[in-house]
């Protein structure tokens, strides 16, 4: 016999789960005349000791049960009986029964009944309430069929007219074709030949059309049972239905409920959102499937919360985020990306405006709300055979973000109010993560601004170089990071190259490398060697991450970068370069060939190994070097060393004839994929030089008549330059900072001019201690040359140099001697 399973009746039972009954058929009389297997198995006896036998005889009731008298009365009364009773095994024991009595009809109004027994002791125990551990076919409307040999009808119940339609006189003598589907018919009848000829028991299901709902395709789940005589014939084929439409559109709702768990909201990408919500209706809900979003949505951009209160108020307008359809053609003209104005008075803009959803069971394809202002997209859905809609608003805390639309054509079956609940709870869970989607595009929006206007919006590299660079953000999977890069004017016509890593992702790392570009410029402006900024810089990181992790109501801070620092003279056409945990440069002669120059690494910053000092090194490029600054997003990856990152790189920066802009093009389109794991920023410096004629210097003496000699010489050499109308300011800021030199320093002084976009004007001496301004009263006679210098110069300062310090002070030139 078949096994089934036996689930509490306060649970949905499947069809499969319908309790294996004992069944037994009584003439009107109480006579058996059929026997099952099953019956054998429970009670004892054999079809042989029970058919042609009264039932009484066989089945004894228990004193508080029924008699047969009564069981007789009562059936004919109610159509039947069903109830608990205790009945004697055939060996002696009792067992504890649920027991329904049927009445069943046949040809020229006869009646037979069709008793089913199941033993409760084999039901689930989960609860002591009896009346909730009955069998199924105790409480339920049961379809019961008897069918001959020949699998034509002989009885038939008066519940088996509600399953199909089919009043019982219409059946007699029929088969199941005449009242099923074909296929559905077929499918039953080979199973019903199955239990004749092996006597076993089948449960299989099949659906029709309810009579008393027309509207909507019922599943059913129908046992068969084979009914011997006497002598162990097959005499008859009984089936036993259930109407499990709930049961099946139940497991069907949580079955589509459970792939929008994995379907929907794979990524953080709102429109490819919407599509896994289209996709996933069709068809497991709808036949075409709709979703338009707020337009602001598509771009991190939070929609307002009021969509409108009044009917002529304007809609927002909408773009298509994701379309499904079970014809070809109507997705060619259902466009993504499109945009959509509904009209104010469209039911779109309704739904939008009221938030609530609409079902339209039976659309009307010539007349209500729906009807689009779009003649053309109106009879597009009039010829697509449209016939039921709903229309389900798209919220998340208490904000529209658009709406979805279903629509079922090629299915016949109506949208039903379960549908609709179906269609909001899906709508729903997308959402939820269209909200995540939109609040991490809003997030990486502001800190993309913020990284954007942290960093340097124009880079010169003045008389010393020529600079580009490019800066390509992380994908939307790992988010913006924290790499800057930064080209500092220096005194003397040097210019400081920068480029760092914070760890970390987000607004977070963004704010961090704002601070530290910040620091890096303050430090430069020192005229730090950079061995030294970066020791700075490594204590203005670790301060950070401590104040960062006293505020427990904070993000956790972002610990760690690396950084490489650079400063080129194009004086003396030397680069001195030191690094924190950072790649090292990558240098290509003039000739074309790379190199990756060997120096100390240093550690990154922040990590508390101030012990470790960090190195400079020093290296003379030629004019038409290329120097590149880089971050390791643009030479690490997942899938490949570092080694053929770095040789990739070497090789696309070899092409140096380009022009730096079109150079670093070719250098990004070398990634392995334009969605990069970690944000990239590549800095190209092409060096240049100074020709001696713009470079002017003097060994001047240590004593009061090295002035006079100062300022006639600058005088001559700015005459010389064309630069007569600088001279006074010159020969005045020589004079005062010359004579500080001779004041407080016993050493030679040495005087420089340099002509590039600005004029510089460079005092070197002995004495390692920086000058500093004072405020002198007014009967001093001293203390007022640097005040002086800072009022005659465009901008002044000092900086420590092998032996003393360089005190410096710039004019700018005109136009005329910029362009010479």
């Amino acid at each position: 016999m078949t096994k089934t399973d036996h689930t509490p009746l306060a649970e949905p039972v499947s069809p499969r789960e319908t309790p294996d009954a004992a069944i037994a058929m009584l003439d009107a009389e109480g006579t058996v005349v059929g026997w099952t297997h099953a019956a054998e198995q429970l009670v004892g006896y054999s079809a042989g000791e029970v058919v042609g036998r009264s039932a009484t005889h066989v089945l004894p009731p228990a004193e508080d049960a029924p008699s047969a008298s009564v069981f007789a009365e009562q059936g004919r009364a109610l159509d039947g009986w069903s109830g608990a009773v205790t009945v004697r095994h055939r060996d002696g024991h009792a067992i504890k029964m649920t027991l329904r009595i049927s009445l069943l009809w046949g040809q020229d109004a006869g009646t037979r009944w069709l008793v089913s027994v199941t033993d409760i002791g084999t039901l689930s125990s989960g609860t002591s309430d009896e009346a909730v551990r009955e069998s199924l076919l105790a409480h339920a409307p049961v379809g019961i069929a008897v069918y001959d040999p020949r699998l034509r009808c002989t009885w038939v119940n008066d519940v088996m007219e509600r399953h199909d339609g089919t009043p019982r006189e219409r059946r007699f003598g029929r088969r199941l074709r005449d009242s099923l589907p074909a296929v559905e018919a077929e499918a039953l009848e080979v199973v019903m030949r199955q239990v004749l000829e092996s006597g076993t028991t089948m449960v299989h299901e099949y659906r029709a059309w309810s009579s008393t709902d027309q509207r909507r395709e019922h599943a059913f789940s129908a046992s068969f049972f084979c009914l011997q005589d006497a002598d162990g014939t097959a005499l008859a084929v009984c089936s036993m239905s259930v109407d499990v439409t709930g049961n099946r559109r139940a497991r069907e709702r949580l079955a589509i409920l459970s792939e929008a768990s994995t379907r929907i909201g794979s990524t953080l990408e709102v429109m490819r959102t919407g599509q896994e919500l289209a996709d996933l209706a069709v068809p497991l809900l709808a036949d075409h499937a709709i979703v338009d979003l707020m337009e602001s949505v598509p771009f991190g951009v939070d929609p307002s919360a009021g969509t409108g209160t009044a009917a002529n108020d304007r809609p927002p307008v909408l773009r298509r985020a994701g379309v499904a359809s079970v014809d070809p053609g109507i997705l060619k003209l259902l466009m993504r990306q499109e945009v959509i104005r509904p009209f104010p008075t469209s039911l779109f803009a309704t739904v939008l405006r009221t938030s609530r959803s609409y079902l339209e069971s039976v659309l009307d394809t010539y007349s209500g709300p729906w009807i689009l202002h779009d003649p053309v997209r109106t009879q597009m859905v009039r010829d697509s055979g449209v016939h039921s809609l709903m229309v389900v608003p798209i919220r998340a805390r208490r904000c529209a973000l658009g709406l979805a639309v279903f629509c079922r054509s090629e299915e016949p079956t109506p949208f039903q109010e379960d549908d609709l609940l179906l269609a909001e709870e899906l709508v729903t869970r997308a959402a939820l993560s269209l909200d995540n989607a939109l609040q991490y595009a809003r997030q990486r929006t502001a800190a993309l601004t913020l990284q954007r206007d942290l960093l340097p919006h124009h880079v010169g590299g003045g008389a010393a170089l020529d600079v580009a660079s490019r800066y390509v953000p992380a994908d939307m999977d790992h988010g913006v990071g924290g790499d800057w890069f930064d080209v500092i004017k220096l005194s003397g016509a040097r210019v400081a190259l920068v480029v760092g890593d914070v760890v970390g992702h987000g607004i977070n790392a963004a704010v961090t490398m704002g601070r530290l570009r910040t620091a890096v410029r303050t430090l430069a402006n020192m005229e730090l060697p950079p061995h030294e900024l970066l020791a700075h810089l490594d204590d203005t990181v670790k301060r950070l991450s401590e104040e960062d992790a006293d505020a427990p109501d904070q993000l956790p801070p972002a610990v760690g970068a690396t950084c490489l620092y650079a400063v080129y003279d194009p004086v003396t056409r030397r680069c001195t370069m030191s690094r924190a945990g950072h790649p090292p440069p990558a240098i290509i002669n003039p000739q074309g060939r790379a190199t990756f120059p060997d120096m100390p690494a240093g550690a990154p910053l922040g990590l508390g190994l101030g012990l470790v000092p960090f190195e400079s090194v020093e290296l003379e490029l030629p004019e038409g070097t290329l120097l590149a600054l880089y971050t390791d997003g643009l030479v690490e990856s997942r899938d490949e060393d570092i080694d053929v990152g770095l040789d990739r790189l070497g090789a696309a920066l070899a092409e140096s004839g380009s022009a730096l802009e079109d150079l670093c093009s070719q250098v990004i389109e070398t990634l392995p994929t334009q969605a990069p794991a970690d944000d990239v920023t590549l800095l190209l410096a092409r060096t240049r030089g100074l020709e001696p004629a713009q470079v002017a210097s003097w060994e001047l003496p240590n004593e009061p008549a090295a002035v006079r000699i100062a300022r006639q010489a600058a005088a001559r050499q700015l005459n010389e330059w064309g630069l007569d109308h600088l001279v006074t300011t010159e020969q005045l800021i020589v004079s005062e900072l010359v004579t500080n030199a001779i004041r407080y320093s016993g050493g030679p002084i040495r005087l420089r001019l340099i002509q590039h976009q600005v004029l510089t004007c460079e005092v070197s001496d002995s004495n390692p201690s920086h000058p500093r301004p004072r405020q002198p009263h007014t009967i001093d006679e001293n203390g007022r040359g640097l005040s002086l210098v800072a009022q005659l110069s465009h901008r002044w300062g000092s900086r420590s140099a092998t032996g003393g310090k360089v005190v410096w002070a710039e004019q700018n030139l005109p136009s005329k001697a910029l362009a010479a």
